[in-house]
């Protein structure tokens, strides 16, 4: 049976600081999956829009995350870093995606009811509809692979959906095309043009929480600059939040299950193991029965050894603020060739006359 040919996909919202959990949960995986894939890496400009129209850094936000992405190893040569807003395809799939998708699917999604709070009748429609859009950032490129945190997996459910119901409704029309590929879903062959995309999910860190409380994500939203560490961060500034890093009284257990109902430490734990490409267990037999004041400090050198190098490199390219733009358009502009391509396809099988 004839597959899709193997492709990643993943974008990074240019909105506050990029972080730790930024980096361990997203970055350093696509840094990994260049080695083995065909990347696409896009810093997706136009979602920003839906959690705050204006912008007054919006240009600097865009550079910093092309800038981390560069720092922090991938190559822009043998794959594609680029903006969002530079390839209009994105924009026309996911409007035709918006007329896929049910109302009753969009309603599932928990992170509009969250980021919406209690007052939805004023959230956007921008932020009701984005799933839609990133669904079209993925399927746009017929990507089948996308690294997602937990966080991320409603959404690439919401992909599959929009993916299956395009297969299906316009079944008729994909056959005679020869544009389709066959596919099993279930039991059942189906002729699809896309394909069914899967998460890439795993690691020993894929959701790093706040230094401030473990029960919550490290978010770039925190009111706390002491909740996060910033890969813009200096040597001090990253010994001092983890210093202040909220603890509890006791030891450090031998067994990882010996973390459970210790958010904190947990936490703590988890991003030593993912700087030092540990399991959790490989740390505890290090440093289980010893207190925070011994941990701390080890955790301190650790972090800075590994971001270092990448903030003093952020900070290069973000001086030539030239240099990052010319990556994007030549991104940008191999981009939308393969983007062209799916949308002349797609309007093919929809019938549009072109």
């Amino acid at each position: 049976m004839t597959e899709f040919k193997p492709l990643v996909f993943s974008g990074v919202q240019p909105t506050g600081n990029l972080h730790l959990g930024n980096y361990l949960g997203a970055i350093r995986k696509f840094v990994a999956l260049q080695e083995n894939n065909d990347c696409i890496y896009c810093v997706v400009d136009m979602h920003a829009l839906t959690a705050q129209l204006v912008h007054e850094d919006m240009a600097t936000q865009i550079r910093s995350i092309t800038a981390a992405f560069l720092a922090a190893g991938i190559d822009p040569e043998k794959h594609i870093v680029f903006n969002q807003s530079q390839v209009p395809q994105h924009a026309e799939l996911a409007w035709i995606f918006n007329c896929v998708a049910r109302i009753g699917w969009m309603n599932r999604m928990t992170q509009f009811k969250d980021k919406a709070g209690k007052d939805r009748e004023q959230a956007s429609l921008g932020l009701y509809a984005y799933p839609s859009l990133m669904a079209a950032d993925i399927l746009v490129y017929r990507a089948t692979h996308v690294p997602v945190g937990d966080d991320q997996k409603q959404h690439l459910e919401l992909a599959r959906d929009i993916a299956m119901k395009f297969n299906m409704d316009f079944h008729d029309k994909i056959v005679p095309t020869g544009l389709g590929i066959d596919i099993k879903v279930g039991e059942e062959p189906v002729h699809a043009y896309f394909p069914m995309v899967e998460p890439l999910i795993d690691g020993p860190a894929p959701r790093v929480m706040s230094l401030k409380d473990g029960t919550k994500k490290m978010s770039k939203s925190d009111p706390s600059d002491l909740s996060r560490i910033n890969l813009m961060d200096d040597q001090d500034a990253i010994a001092k939040k983890i210093r202040k890093a909220k603890t509890d009284p006791d030891a450090l257990p031998s067994e990882v299950d010996g973390l459970k109902g210790r958010p904190e430490a947990d936490n703590l734990v988890g991003i030593f193991a993912a700087l030092a490409d540990k399991s959790k267990a490989e740390v505890l037999s290090e440093f289980g029965g010893q207190q925070f004041s011994v941990f701390k400090p080890a955790l301190i050198d650790l972090a800075i050894e590994v971001l270092a190098p990448i903030t003093t490199e952020m900070r290069r390219l973000m001086e030539d603020p030239g240099h990052i733009d010319a990556v994007l358009r030549d991104g940008s502009a191999r981009a939308r060739v393969r983007a062209e391509k799916t949308m002349n396809e797609v309007r093919d099988i929809i019938g549009f006359v072109r």
